[in-house]
């Protein structure tokens, strides 16, 4: 029998314009299939050189879809001086009953979809639905892809952008301007978050990154997404949020840092798709969803691509 991988680049995947709704629903449908023991999700294991790298791999299956996913991501902030970027990925998929090998995915594509589409999953429960205004810390990769999903979630009208990089901070507020939103390039991260309804922090981590931001700064009712590992917040300040919730508790707790103090979860992501635990209850809470990553959300996204690939013909086909 003829055997080949389907390789789809970021290009490819791109073309293939996965809409939001899609990507939502692909990932909570696999959250409700890991409750039913019909798909499961290993905790990351992380590599931590002392050089500043961060090395990481996800693990997640499925009986439906029958796939298989192994993501492999290594991020180095030394990289921007070679002229590449810092972060490289890649998603293997395989045939979860046989074990035959299917496709390879651009992996930085894959994160930043599914990174924002997990946000997107708490957000449409922890989130005030009328939120108008956004504010990014960081402006790369992750505040572009959350661009796009909150502007499909919510009524938004304007941007506050923030970030190290003045280039990338205003190539974040033109792509806001293209769509027809106001775009704010703020001088302080504090004049970026304080009257914002929608909050996306996504930080480079490197050993040199020291807490600035603080909860306190936000306004009732702001909702926070934290792709950073929670590690640019002033710790003391996280008891300023009425609800936390993050990703995985059974995941967090195979992990050495924990990402806030236990005692201030309110519980993580399966248990707000499947209600056992309360979203937002009042229109003026601060809520926060502070998250590592899921294998879970990586699977979803590469096997959703993988099928739309397949039935539009697209991707180049290796023979292995």
């Amino acid at each position: 029998m003829s055997v080949h991988i389907r390789f789809l680049s970021q290009k490819v995947l791109n073309q293939l314009q996965l809409t939001t709704t899609e990507v939502i629903e692909s990932i909570e449908n696999l959250i409700q299939g890991r409750v039913c023991a019909q798909v499961w999700n290993a905790p990351k294991a992380v590599i931590t050189p002392p050089d500043g790298r961060y090395m990481m791999a996800t693990l997640a299956a499925a009986d439906d879809p029958q796939i298989l996913a192994v993501k492999t991501l290594l991020l180095n902030p030394k990289n921007s001086h070679r002229g590449l970027k810092s972060i490289y990925a890649l998603v293997t998929l395989l045939d979860s009953d046989s074990g035959l090998p299917l496709a390879i995915l651009d992996g930085g594509w894959v994160t930043a979809v599914r990174t924002a589409g997990l946000s997107a999953v708490a957000a449409k429960r922890l989130a005030n639905i009328n939120s108008s205004v956004a504010a990014f810390i960081g402006c790369g990769v992750q505040a572009h892809s959350h661009l796009k999903v909150f502007a499909d979630l919510f009524p938004l009208k304007e941007i506050r952008a923030y970030g190290r990089g003045v280039k990338n901070r205003d190539i974040l507020c033109q792509s806001a301007n293209s769509m027809g939103l106001n775009a704010i390039p703020s001088k302080t991260a504090q004049e970026a978050v304080c009257d914002a309804d929608l909050i996306v922090t996504s930080v480079t981590i490197s050993p040199e990154l020291e807490p600035f931001l603080d909860v306190r700064w936000l306004k009732h009712g702001a909702f926070v997404t934290m792709t950073d590992l929670a590690a640019p917040w002033y710790a003391e300040g996280m008891t300023a949020f009425d609800r936390i919730v993050i990703d995985d508790i059974e995941q967090e707790a195979e992990m050495s840092n924990p990402l806030v103090r236990p005692g201030l979860i309110s519980g993580d992501l399966t248990g707000l798709v499947t209600g056992k635990i309360v979203g937002r209850k009042r229109a003026n809470e601060r809520t926060a969803f502070v998250f590592r990553g899921l294998a879970l959300g990586d699977l979803a996204v590469s096997a959703l691509a993988f099928q739309r690939a397949c039935d539009a013909s697209q991707g180049v086909l290796v023979d292995i």
